[in-house]
């Protein structure tokens, strides 16, 4: 028995950029936002090259003919796989101070 018979593929069915941000919506209603500084063409298009998609391979992925851009669903979904994301949008975690009440000074005894 083939296991590709029984796999359901995410598929993207629309998609939008704003300033910021590229939208796709899925097969399965989800809608995936990412930061357009994932993907330097896509960032540096005009808003008019931006919304000239078109949905590659039944939905797999996105292609933009006009800056030579192809974004895969999976690299949305999973992005630690696909995408390099630049150092200064990556969070860094800061060590958290203790809550605890100050301690008092006890004086010294001899």
């Amino acid at each position: 028995m083939s296991t590709l018979a029984g796999k359901i593929d995410v598929l993207a069915v629309d998609a939008a950029c704003s300033q910021d941000a590229l939208s796709v919506t899925l097969n399965d209603g989800r809608v995936v936002s990412v930061p357009l500084v994932w993907f330097p063409r896509l960032a540096d298009a005009s808003s008019q090259r931006r919304s000239q998609w078109e949905l590659i391979g039944g939905g797999i992925g996105l292609h933009w003919e006009a800056i030579d851009e192809d974004i895969s669903v999976a690299s949305l979904l999973h992005p630690e796989n696909f995408v390099r994301m630049p150092v200064n949008t990556v969070p860094r975690r800061r060590a958290r101070r203790a809550t605890t009440a100050p301690r008092r000074k006890h004086a010294l005894r001899k």
